[in-house]
């Protein structure tokens, strides 16, 4: 997936946004008919971090809990019920003479005889993540009170999330050089850790290896899942990678930086794939099962089966903090990116109001979805996070994706995109766009479009706990994938309606660029767009001239905050910025 739609669909965004210098709404002024796909990109991003940002919450939840002597999920306490069993206790039934009995685990394996599975037992780390973290109620419909510490937890998530993407791009670039490099480290010592315990190989021969299940790749949910997350990790039909790479100077090296980064968040996601099975078959081998019997997916697997297996390692607390503070960066630079891209959509749309405003517009953004995502931190809030993010976060990008490749490869032109990129990284020859084409006329929209056939087809409704959801909430979810959708033909329709001729003239004046289509500054745009309409930039400041996105943002601060007299001897540190030769012109 990443081969094959990923890396395409993420050159190709980054080429476009820095390109233009445009959001994920106004970027779309390349096919004016299909600017419903950036509203959509947007509400899909409004609407993932409503719940993204709980489950950034769960983890503050547990990293706080974690500073303690003894993890308080180790063992069944106050707040677990007959069915729950000791996760040190180190016993297991097992099955001699025609009789059940209760021996010790070790036995068990020296012995190479296999524990019974008792599905009337649950471990005490599920009891605590449902009965105590979520206080989770039976079903959807079971509303129940706001849990007042993940309330606070969520709170204080948007809060950071605010103070880093309060002065826009400037500041949230300063905090991703942290939450970006530091799970890096948990990674690491994780991974070593975790291949210096009993039974580490095990796990890994599960996750890659021997023991691994195949038969799994015959499943279009799989497919799906494999497409999502690689969308989502990249940021690609999200919106993000057009909001991000708009504030690119207009030269930068956009291929190098898809390779890059697109090479290292798949060796990232199998990085964290070793360093988290060999702990898992660790936790195998101690409770006497099989590693298939104690992994588990989503939050199964990050608030039951991993918190499980932390308890079995030396200083366990201080295991379950790296990797709960691992989780917290994850889940902040994700976070990082959907709200950029709600702010960046708003600047692009109400410039000057951003210009003025834009901490209070970023607060005024933070405040909303925290609001919106109260539901989420009640007795069933996980089942609407797990609704959000099955609705939301599978086929409604799946089918923004198609829909933009089509747009961009098909009626504005795979070969103006190539003519357009080349402006900004020079001329290629034409066997470097061979694999690029394949994939961006054929290749990554078929394989998108079986993938989101296949998954419709297959589709069942999510569950939660073997608990069915009602009919009413399966509508809620659709009604969401609709809500986001829904603005594609309708903007569709209105351009349409304000263009003038008869209707196949109307069709087609909006199937073409916009006239303020291209190169945001002029010095940019050559012969191909030197008649474009500029609505961008007004040089009202001849002294100096910015070359970026990024420029023009710390202007404009500047500008609101002039030099005092008596400080005219000292350069301010956004004078310095422009003495850079880099904010130069050429």
């Amino acid at each position: 997936m990443l081969a094959f739609a990923g890396l395409p669909m993420c050159f190709l965004e980054c080429s476009l946004g820095q390109f233009a210098s445009l959001g994920p709404v106004a970027v779309w002024r390349i096919v004016p008919v299909f600017q419903g796909i950036g509203v959509t990109s947007v509400l899909i991003s409004a609407l993932v971090s409503i719940y993204y940002n709980v489950i950034v919450a769960y983890s503050l939840y547990y990293l706080f809990a974690s500073f303690t002597s003894y993890l308080p999920w180790t063992e069944c306490s106050h707040w677990a019920d007959s069915r729950c069993r000791n996760g040190i206790s180190g016993l297991c039934n097992v099955t001699l003479d025609n009789a059940t009995i209760i021996v010790n685990v070790s036995w068990v394996n020296d012995n190479n005889l296999t524990c019974i599975a008792d599905n009337n037992t649950e471990l005490p780390s599920k009891q605590y993540w449902e009965k105590v973290t979520l206080q989770q109620s039976s079903s959807l419909d079971e509303t129940g009170h706001v849990v007042w510490y993940l309330a606070l937890c969520l709170l204080l998530a948007w809060i950071i999330a605010f103070a880093a993407l309060s002065k826009g791009i400037m500041s949230s670039g300063k905090v991703v050089y942290f939450t970006a490099l530091f799970p890096y480290v948990v990674l690491i010592i994780l991974l070593v850790r975790g291949c210096t315990l009993e039974g580490a190989r095990d796990g890994i021969e599960y996750y890659i290896g021997q023991q691994s299940d195949i038969s799994k790749l015959s499943n279009g949910e799989v497919w799906r899942d494999a497409a999502t997350q690689i969308f989502y990790s990249l940021s690609v039909a999200w919106g993000g990678l057009f909001a991000l790479s708009s504030y690119n100077k207009f030269h930068n090296n956009c291929y190098m930086d898809a390779i890059v980064v697109c090479v290292i968040n798949c060796l990232t996601s199998i990085l964290a794939g070793f360093s988290i099975f060999s702990i898992l078959g660790h936790m195998a081998l101690v409770s006497g099962k099989k590693v298939s019997e104690v992994v588990d997916e989503g939050f199964g697997l990050a608030f039951i089966a991993y918190p499980d297996a932390l308890t079995k390692l030396p200083i366990s607390p201080l295991w379950s903090i790296l990797f709960f503070c691992m989780l917290l960066t994850l889940g902040l630079d994700s976070q990082f990116a959907l709200i950029e891209t709600i702010t960046t959509a708003i600047q692009d749309a109400f410039p000057k109001i951003m210009k003025k405003m834009r901490i209070l517009v970023t607060a005024a953004v933070c405040t909303v979805l925290f609001l919106l995502g109260i539901p989420c931190v009640t007795q069933a809030g996980i089942y609407w996070v797990i609704l959000i993010d099955s609705f939301c976060g599978g086929w409604a990008i799946l089918f923004a994706a198609v829909l933009e490749l089509v747009a961009l490869i098909w009626i504005y032109g795979g070969n103006r995109v190539i003519l357009d990129i080349e402006m900004m990284l020079g001329k290629k020859h034409w066997i470097f766009w061979l694999w690029w084409r394949a994939c961006w006329y054929f290749v990554s929209p078929v394989l998108l479009a079986v993938i989101l056939v296949w998954s419709l087809v297959t589709f069942e409704a999510p569950k939660n706990n073997g608990v069915d959801y009602p009919k009413w909430g399966v509508t809620m979810g659709f009604l969401m994938v609709v809500f986001c959708l829904i603005w594609i033909p309708i903007i569709a329709v209105v351009k349409i309606i304000q263009a003038e001729g008869n209707i196949f003239q109307r069709i087609v004046s909006c199937c073409r660029p916009a006239q303020n289509w291209g190169p945001a500054f002029p010095k940019n745009r050559g012969e191909r767009y030197q008649h474009m309409k500029d609505e961008r930039v007004k040089n009202e400041d001849k002294e100096m001239e910015i070359t970026d996105r990024k420029g023009i943002e710390r202007y404009t601060q500047m500008k609101e905050e002039p030099v005092k007299q008596e400080d005219t001897e000292m350069e301010t540190p956004d004078m310095k910025v422009f003495d850079n030769p880099s904010f130069q012109s050429d």
